[in-house]
């Protein structure tokens, strides 16, 4: 249907001890699944790419670029125009998790979050935005954040013109359900990102540059790079 917005849950120990190896012992291990004991615990309401799934794709990607075996990974990220990418791979096999929205609906979730409305993708995307959603959604009741949802798309849709009968248009309902499980589901994964210490959350969408990917510290950039 669209661009998905994506909040990245990634486990720091996990990703540091990957950036810490030799690119030789990157591969191997991914290629022969010798890792899948030391990744995260999946989050079991969350998206996550499977094991060999997140390893075929980092192997690609390595396949893809020239660096010599025996250099440490984060300082041959450092050295190729590409490393901000190799970060992302990185940190989509450290990770528990991620949640996933359509762009066009994350503007809904947000504004009622925030009690504001999100002007544009730039405001969408700030980092004085995620941090605000991490003060109002930290703990917040799962139920109370997707009943504020759903009335509120109710209210647009009727605003609209549109109609609320589910025998008139059939996607009534699940789009209900859509936007009930979506919203229980930003809450889940704010709240796990402010109270696990080893956790960080790292924002973006798709067809986004690595590089631009997190905020502040947890920019992808910054952490490659320091």
């Amino acid at each position: 249907m669209g661009i998905e917005t994506v909040v990245l849950l990634v486990d720091q120990p996990c990703l540091d001890s990957l950036l810490k190896m030799s690119w030789k012992e990157l591969y191997i291990g991914m290629e022969k699944g010798s890792f899948r004991q030391s990744r995260p615990v999946v989050d079991s309401k969350l998206n996550r790419l499977f094991d060999i799934d997140c390893e075929a794709e980092l192997l690609d990607w390595m396949d893809s670029v020239d660096v010599n075996s025996d250099s440490n990974v984060k300082t041959a990220l450092q050295e190729i125009p590409q490393g901000d990418e190799g970060v992302l791979k990185l940190m989509q096999w450290a990770s528990p998790g991620e949640w996933s929205s359509w762009e066009a609906r994350t503007y809904l979730y947000l504004d009622v979050a925030l009690d504001r409305e999100i002007t544009n993708r730039q405001d969408l995307y700030s980092q004085s935005t995620w941090e605000d959603v991490m003060e109002k959604l930290f703990s917040l009741p799962e139920d109370e954040f997707a009943q504020k949802v759903c009335l509120d798309w109710m209210d647009r849709r009727k605003e609209l013109g549109e109609t609320l009968d589910e025998k008139q248009d059939p996607k009534i309902i699940p789009t209900y359900e859509a936007h009930d499980r979506t919203s229980r589901l930003l809450v889940h994964t704010i709240t796990r990102w402010g109270q696990e210490e080893s956790l960080i959350g790292i924002v973006g969408r798709e067809h986004m540059d690595a590089a631009k990917w997190g905020h502040g510290d947890n920019n992808i950039l910054k952490i490659l790079n320091s």
